[in-house]
């Protein structure tokens, strides 16, 4: 204790010491306690004690006295709220003071107090402030209204500050202009469903007038709110980017690229054959050129901004090429997104100094550089196809340096241009083969097998190639193993007479030895293909593969769209829209780019929907890296049709019996059908497969449904709501969930349809499960065994079980789900339907109820279909957890009475789950 009594005089003192010269009747002595105070503040230390003493200091004529106390007073008025009512007099005594400064000072302090018990006292000289005869008090004032606002919205609409607001916005001081625009854009924000900026060309040229003589964030505020306007027709959207495109040449990064948004979304409007339209895109390229000469972290704002703009509009810099070469003394993150822009501009007229500046990067010491460098290259041979073959012998110098990780990168990217090229640099093969040793990376090594795969019949030892990376299988990834899996089936097709044991070594791999439900998938797959249909096998496997184009990471176009509303922002610089990282109850407005010439579309909607004048037909997208294998993209399992005789009939129960490639593959090798074949003389049977079950339903009819013929089972017409939209595309990053649920044969289903809405290639799709009332849970991962590819849907059902861990819920059908992609993880939340939870047989008996502690349920109705069909259907509750419930019979909402109709008294239904 006697270590801590020193320090507590020594504050005590401290706090006596400011207190008695706070009360002291000099003035310098006064300010310079104050300054103490403020310093002690800002440093961390308490001095709240002091607060009734820094107040009465506000009655002074010393202007920096008077801030001082100010800035104190906004410090500690929410942690003293009962106090920082004694300043309530002095800010309404400070709204009338003859010196403006001094008026503006107290409305912005007042602005800055947040405690609703004082905001009511400050209505009355607020309103003064916003008529003042001054316009740096109403400019002030202006934004005390948004800050006011925050704080208690219902007293702001009240008092009609909102319409004084907008009436600002013709006031004939500029900065005023700009500020009550920033007020107004502000409060918009928070209340997206208001129209609180109602433009209208009188207002737009206010506006206009007002920014040639702004401050720079005045400017701004007002090309931000330029931006949210949607002019009638071409006429005024040129005029508007004539006057806007001064600000282009403006000193501040800030104010150019507000400019640039605003002239982006307005040339939207513009025909392309007009003259100035071309004379606009020559006067966009300066400035943003000049952005690039800033400091590093501005170049790399400005470069995500351009990586935009140049995906929607190229020809702005097709011109400005080597802007964009690196500099040796670049930070890193800066050289990768340059590199990124010279693809996206990279042309037939410039290819020549592009490759030669890629070969060169391709030398230098950053790994992360150099890899992407080599990755460049394989995107100029796909994009320009004229250099395709200096591209390829470019990536064959790189592969001759040995260096381990450029070969590797060289191997993917020459494998894509096969993909683009078919039959045309197969050459190069050899080169390849003689580097596969040094592969240790397994997209490389993915690649290199695909390449053996693909071209098995040129090259004489391709199965010992093969046979080398099926010796360590299992320590594979799974990228390589399913590719190894398809390339020696592939090369079996090929070459079936020398290859059988091998295709019977990696089928059993596959599907004996792995644990992976993919890899085992896609070997049964194969399995049942070879064993059943040789031609149908070789029709899927050895398929033609669609040609790639070089857009891989293109912005898909709705988001596109939306980020180029917000050049300037955070959003332009993440390129992701605001709604994804921004939290808060604040409504999210998604903004898209007006239609095309003479159309009048808005440009805000609440819910984006397709981005206007955009193809409908995306480019199709190289494959990512999860994607290396997409050999089953798309592909038709059913038979095809043939005019000879049909194959021997087989049930579905007895594939699993069949002898692999036994008799189905004879007619590939020229034997007998019938006969025994070398080819079948080393194949024993598959194992057991999770086949699916192939049984009809018992016979139909109301005497199921009463149970009268003895049978179980739901009937197959069962009712299940029809699907709705779970997870909307913009939300999904292109990912579009709908779904329903229903019980079928005695099982809980989650029917989903997944939609590709984007440009790139889903892939590794999974499910969980947050906990909820009745313990649902998915009762096996979720099967999407191709690849999602842009603009496919899939149906997908996912089996669920009653055992997952149990909380309750609000409703409390409510479920959470997480879906999880190659691009994201996405949340969304549904309701099921209750009537899930029971089971179909409704036999069970007094005794039954008594021993399991369960009852059963007669309901007088069922939903939909079921009511016509019966009046007396007993179910028995299957969930697994304890709640008690009291629902109303089980009817569709159109069932439901309506208020004030003459309502029949129902029975409910009292539910027990335990």
């Amino acid at each position: 204790m006697e270590t801590f009594w020193p320090l507590f005089f020594v504050c005590l003192g401290e706090i006596f010491e400011l207190k008695a010269e706070l009360n002291s009747d000099k003035k310098e002595k006064k300010k310079e306690a104050v300054k103490k105070v403020i310093a002690s503040m800002t440093v961390g230390k308490d001095v709240s004690a002091l607060f009734p003493d820094v107040v009465n200091c506000m009655q002074t004529d010393n202007l920096e006295l008077k801030k001082l106390v100010y800035l104190y007073l906004m410090n500690y008025a929410k942690s003293q709220p009962d106090m920082a009512i004694m300043a309530v007099n002095t800010f309404v005594k400070d709204c009338e003071d003859p010196n403006p400064l001094i008026r503006a000072l107290a409305v912005r302090t007042m602005g800055c107090i947040r405690v609703d018990k004082i905001t009511e006292y400050l209505c009355e000289p607020l309103r003064k402030c916003l008529k003042d005869e001054d316009p740096y008090v109403r400019k002030t004032a202006a934004v005390c209204v948004a800050k006011l606002h925050d704080i208690n919205a219902q007293l702001v609409e009240d008092q009609g500050f909102l319409d004084t607001l907008k009436d600002l916005i013709s006031d004939s001081n500029p900065m005023v202009v700009a500020n009550a625009v920033a007020a107004l854009s502000e409060i918009a924000e928070s209340h997206p469903n208001s129209n609180l900026l109602d433009l209208n060309p009188q207002t737009i040229n206010k506006l206009l007038t007002a920014l040639n003589e702004c401050t720079e964030w005045g400017q701004i505020f007002i090309l931000d709110c330029l931006a949210n306007y949607t002019p009638r027709d071409d006429r005024e959207s040129q005029s508007i980017c004539e006057r806007v495109t001064p600000r282009l040449s403006h000193a501040n990064s800030a104010v150019v690229l507000s400019a640039v948004k605003v002239l982006m979304k307005f040339m939207e409007m513009l025909p392309k054959d007009l003259d100035y339209y071309g004379t606009l895109l020559k006067k966009l390229a300066p400035p943003l050129v000049t952005l690039l000469s800033a400091e590093p972290e501005l170049q790399y704002v400005a470069l995500r901004n351009i990586n935009l703009i140049v995906q929607r509009r190229p020809e702005i810099l097709k011109h400005e090429m080597k802007v964009f070469f690196v500099k040796y003394n670049d930070p890193i993150y800066v050289k990768l997104e340059k590199l990124d822009i010279m693809i996206r501009l990279a042309s037939q007229a410039n290819i020549a100094q592009v490759l030669a500046e890629l070969k060169e990067y391709a030398t230098e010491v950053d790994v992360d550089f150099v890899r992407k460098a080599v990755r460049a290259i394989g995107r100029c041979a796909i994009k320009v196809e004229q250099s395709a073959e200096r591209c390829v012998s470019t990536l064959l110098d790189l592969i001759q340096t040995k260096v381990n990780y450029v070969v590797q990168e060289a191997i993917v990217v020459i494998k894509d241009i096969f993909r683009k090229y078919p039959n045309k640099y197969e050459s190069v093969i050899a080169t390849l083969c003689e580097n596969l040793d040094s592969l240790d990376e397994p997209e490389a090594r993915a690649a290199m097998i695909w390449i053996v795969g693909e071209y098995a019949e040129r090259i004489d030892n391709a199965d010992e190639l093969l046979e080398s990376f099926l010796e360590g299988f299992h320590d594979e990834s799974t990228q390589v193993q399913l590719q190894l899996l398809t390339a020696i089936v592939k090369l079996f097709l090929k070459k079936p007479t020398e290859t059988q044991e091998l295709v019977q070594q990696v089928l059993s791999l596959a599907t004996q030895d792995s644990d992976n439900p993919d890899l085992r998938d896609r070997g049964y797959i194969y399995w049942r293909l070879l064993s059943t249909d040789p031609v149908a096998a070789k029709e899927v496997v050895l398929a033609e593969k669609p040609l790639i184009s070089e857009e891989t990471d293109l912005i898909e176009p709705t988001l596109l769209e939306e980020l180029i509303c917000h050049i300037g922002t955070l959003a332009s610089v993440y390129h992701k829209p605001p709604s994804a990282f921004v939290e808060g109850s604040r409504g999210v407005q998604h903004k898209r780019l007006p239609g095309s010439a003479g159309s009048g579309e808005s440009v805000e909607s609440p819910d984006t929907g397709s981005a206007a004048g955009v193809s409908d037909a995306p480019p199709a997208v190289i494959p990512s890296q999860g994607d290396l294998l997409g050999d089953l993209l798309n592909l038709d399992l059913t038979p095809p049709a043939t005019t000879g005789p049909p194959p021997p009939a087989t049930s579905g129960m007895q594939l699993g019996a069949m002898d692999l490639l036994g008799g189905g593959l004879d007619s590939l090798l020229g034997g007998d059908l019938g006969g025994s074949s070398a080819m079948g003389a080393g194949f024993g049977a598959p194992p057991a497969a999770p086949a699916a079950s192939f049984s009809a339903p018992v016979s139909g009819g109301l005497d199921d449904l009463f149970d009268l013929g003895g049978g179980v089972g739901m009937p197959m017409g069962a009712y299940s709501p029809p699907k709705t939209v779970w997870l909307p595309a913009m939300k999904g990053k292109g990912l579009e969930i709908s779904g329903t649920f229903a019980r079928r044969a005695g099982v809980i289903q989650m029917e989903m349809t997944l939609t590709n809405k984007a440009m790139s290639v889903m892939t590794d799709f999974a499910i969980q499960f947050n906990r909820n009332s009745f313990g649902l849970a998915p009762a096996g991962p979720l099967q999407v065994l191709t690849p999602l590819s842009p603009n496919q849907s899939i149906e997908v059902t996912l089996p669920l079980n009653t055992v997952g861990p149990v909380m309750k819920m609000d409703p409390l059908n409510n479920l959470q789900v997480a879906v999880k992609n190659n691009i994201d993880v996405f949340y969304f939340s549904c309701q099921y339907p209750i009537s899930m939870l029971f089971v179909e047989d409704g036999k069970m008996g007094v005794s039954e109820v008594q021993s399991s502690g369960g009852f059963s349920v007669r309901l007088p109705e069922l939903r939909g279909r079921a009511e016509e069909l019966s009046r007396h259907l007993t179910f028995r509750c299957a969930a697994s957890t304890s709640w008690h419930l009291l629902l109303p019979f089980l009817s569709d909402a159109s069932t439901r009475p309506q208020p004030g109709a003459a309502q029949k008294r129902r029975p409910a239904v009292v539910l027990s789950f335990q």
